[in-house]
Formats: C-alpha cells, structure tokens, sequence
C-alpha cells in the first residue's frame, strides 16, 4: 500500500514540475523583447507596441520589467568591478610605499 502511494505522489509531483517548467519556454519563445525595446525606445506607448506586434499589453510590462532588471544586474557588475579595482590599487599602493617605522 505504501509503495502505491509513494509511487502515485512521485508522478503527481513529476507532472506539476514538468507542466511548470514548460509555460515559461513557451511564452519566452513567442514574445520578441529586442523587437518590443526598441519601439518603446521610440515613444510608443504599450498600447501601441502591443498592437503592432500582435501580442497582449503585459507581455510588453513584462519585456520592460525584463529588461530593467537586465540594467539593473549591470550596474551592479559594474559598480562590483570598480570597487575591486580601487581595492587592488590600494593595496599595490601600501605594498609599494615603504615602512616609516623602524
């Protein structure tokens, strides 16, 4: 009996996984963000976008959230690879300026 009900439990959970992972594939593939970019950059309005393109106003919120959080994790490199560069010429300076004490 437990063997019946371990196994049932396993299917259900490999089907919600499975049928999970496979919506977000789907959408990501129909919905071209480069496309819906670059009209917004050009004053379009969602509205606008959305209907040139063929596709449904939260798509568009949903490329331009994507893409403020592309910009976002850019920055934040950006800002990481810069502290640590100031950090290595601090330390190469130390290292070169000789000790005054004796």
């Amino acid at each position: 009996m437990k063997k019946i009900a371990i196994a049932s439990a396993s299917a259900m959970l490999a089907m919600a996984l499975a049928f999970s992972a496979a919506i977000p594939a789907y959408a990501a593939d129909k919905v071209d963000c480069d496309a819906v970019m670059q009209e917004l950059g050009q004053g379009k309005k969602p509205k606008d976008v959305a209907t040139d393109l063929n596709i449904s106003k939260s798509s568009v919120y949903r490329c331009k959230h994507h893409a403020k959080q592309a910009a976002k994790a850019e920055t934040k490199t950006q800002n990481m690879s810069e502290r640590a560069g100031e950090a290595a010429a601090a330390s190469a300076a130390a290292a070169a300026s000789p000790s005054t004490s004796k």
